[in-house]
Parts: C-alpha cells; sequence; structure tokens
C-alpha cells in the first residue's frame, strides 16, 4: 500500500520546530472496516491543540489532540485505538457512524530527538529523494523502546537495513517482524512532477489544481509574455526557451508526466519530438483527435516511441468546456495515472 504526502504537516512542523516546542507525532499503523486514511497517514499536534493533517472527516482529532498533550507532557509513546464499528460509537460521543477501526501511535517529537522522523522525511522530499524510516511499535529490548526510530544511515541490523530500503524503493508502508519486536515501515511519498509545454492563460487553472495537490510543477514557452515567473508563482520553475531547445534547458528525466497546450502546431511538433525521445511515462496532448494525427504524421517513425505513452485528447471525459473544467480533467487523468488507476475504473 503506497504511503500519502507529508506536505500538509510541514509549516505546523517547521513553525514548531523554529519556537524550539515538542509536538506529537500520530503514525496511523492499522485500518480496519472502512476509514478515511489508511495505514502510513500522519497527523502533527501541538501541545495548544493544532494539528496539521488528517486521519478522519475531522471527527477523532479533537480527542486524538487530547492524547497528544498526555504524549507530549511525558514524552511516553502512546498507542490510541478507535472503533467505529459498533455501539460503543455512540457511547463515546463520537456518533461517526463510519463503521471502522484505526490504531494510531503517538510519539514526542522534539529537539532532543532532531524531531525525527519528520526532519529526515522533510530533508529527503526537499531534495526530492527518495526516503523511509522505520518506527519501533513493539519491542522486547529495554534498549530499544516503542518509538524509536530507525533511519537509514543509523540502522546497524541488515534485516532493518533491507527492509527500509525495500520500503524506499516500493514507496509501500511495511512491517518487519522479530520475536524481538516489531517494525512499521513508513515511506516518504514524493509528489509527481509535472511538466506543461505551453504557458498560456489556460495553463494558470491547471497548475492550481496540480499545486493544491502538491505537485511539482515546470512551465515551458517561447514567447516572452507568458514564461514570465510572476504569473506562475506557485510553480517549481517557469522556463523561456525554444520548442526545439528544450532538452537543452531542461533535464527531462524525472518527469512523472508531461502535458502539450501551447496552442501553437510547430510548437507542439517540437515539444512531441523532445518527449517521444524521453522517457516520461505519460505524455498528454491537448486538442481534438484531427489536430492529433496531423502531428503524428509530421512526427514520422517517432509516432510508434510516442504512441504507447500518449494521451490525445488529453484529460478524463468529465463534461465542460470552461478552462477550468479542462484543467479538471487534465489533473484528473494525470492523477490516475501517477496513482496506478486505469481509465474507467
Amino acid at each position: 500500500m503506497h504511503n500519502e504526502p507529508i506536505e500538509p504537516l510541514l509549516p505546523l512542523f517547521e513553525r514548531e520546530r523554529a519556537a524550539g516546542n515538542a509536538f506529537a507525532l500520530g503514525v496511523l499503523l492499522h485500518t480496519a472496516g472502512s476509514t478515511y486514511r489508511k495505514p502510513g497517514a500522519l497527523i502533527l499536534l501541538a501541545s495548544n491543540g493544532e494539528y496539521a493533517g488528517l486521519l478522519s472527516g475531522g471527527c477523532l482529532e479533537g480527542d486524538l489532540a487530547e492524547h497528544a498533550r498526555a504524549v507530549i507532557g511525558s514524552g511516553v509513546p502512546k498507542m490510541v485505538s478507535y472503533d467505529t464499528r459498533g455501539p460503543d460509537d455512540l457511547l463515546w460521543g463520537l456518533g461517526i457512524g463510519c463503521e471502522g477501526a484505526m490504531q494510531i501511535l503517538l510519539l514526542r517529537l522534539d529537539a532532543q530527538r532532531d524531531w525525527q522522523p519528520l526532519t529526515h522525511l522533510a530533508l529527503a522530499l526537499a531534495s526530492h529523494k527518495k526516503a523511509a524510516v522505520g518506527i519501533v511499535t513493539e519491542s522486547a529490548s529495554a534498549d530499544l523502546p516503542v518509538g524509536s526510530i530507525a533511519l537509514p544511515d543509523s540502522a546497524h541490523d541488515p534485516l532493518v537495513q533491507a527492509a527500509i530500503q525495500k520500503s524506499t524503493a516500493s514507496v509501500d508502508v511495511g512491517w518487519l517482524e522479530s520475536p524481538g519486536g516489531k517494525l512499521f515501515l513508513l515511506p516518504l511519498w514524493l509528489p509527481p512532477r509535472l511538466l506543461l509545454l505551453g504557458a498560456g492563460p489556460d495553463v494558470l487553472p491547471v497548475l492550481d489544481f496540480a499545486s493544491r495537490l502538491g505537485w511539482k510543477v515546470t512551465l515551458v514557452d517561447h514567447r516572452d509574455a507568458y514564461a514570465q515567473p510572476s504569473r506562475f508563482p506557485a510553480a517549481e520553475a517557469v522556463v523561456l526557451c525554444r520548442p526545439d531547445a528544450i532538452e537543452r534547458a531542461i533535464e527531462l528525466r524525472g518527469f512523472s508526466a508531461a502535458v502539450v497546450m501551447s496552442h501553437h502546431l510547430p510548437s507542439d511538433l517540437a515539444y512531441l519530438r523532445a518527449l517521444a525521445a524521453s522517457d516520461i511515462p505519460y505524455v498528454g496532448l491537448l486538442g481534438p483527435p484531427a489536430r492529433r494525427e496531423r502531428l503524428m504524421q509530421e512526427l514520422g517513425p517517432l509516432t510508434e516511441r510516442l504512441l504507447p505513452r500518449l494521451h490525445a485528447p488529453v484529460g478524463l471525459a468529465l463534461g465542460g468546456r470552461s478552462p477550468e473544467s479542462i484543467a479538471l480533467a487534465i489533473v484528473a487523468e494525470v492523477h490516475a495515472f501517477v496513482h496506478g488507476v486505469q481509465k474507467g475504473r
């Protein structure tokens, strides 16, 4: 099971760390039945009750904050369980009716522990590098108590190192069990990197939707009036270059998806030539089927390399013709692709 983004936690994390405050990290370990989030989801809770991240639709967070205060005060990790599958849900006064159960481990993060594991994961995210950590959830050893953090460079057990490496590569949460205890493997989910080729006005809602999801977006255009960073403050980069020079202007390796939407036929053809030679797994092309066929004819032999990855016309069939509707369709299709969901499912 793939893990989920940590970006929603970072503003509160950075603020509390800068102030030198201790806070609690909630790690969702187990779920059963219908639950809002799945194992690996995180929540950050400050001592004043403020929190970042959600483990439910806001139903459990207030109660969890009370447990977090105790953990912040004592430094002792705590396992908290919720089961909303029966009448006990009403007895607790929660009345959620979600018909699910969750087990959450609360840990105190502070300067003495270098605010791990969030420090390690945040640094990896900043450099867009895969990472994973291990969290001890059960232990028979006083030298390795519950809540201990195993980092890749500090794990001495070869089995632990191998498990962390496997979780890093797969981006899957998991477990390592031994007679002496259990280790929860928490990987970092890296946000997709989206390349938008063309920076016209209709790109703005695409960038808006993508940035709300935490994606890293690079925009490219050959027109001075369009390739202005001030127009796209949420973009990771805005690049001014000729379409036939894109391979020299930016490193195409590492993008999760690219969408060609310059509305300029010669430019789109040049972009498609570069993308055909790249390894970007998803290539979207804006425009009707007739435009796609014309471009494919002009692309010639490179078409064979591009077609298996080409989504044209780009976007899911959601209806609507406004720029916002088209942007939603584009981002929805890319979202489904990067999460391994096939069309029609």
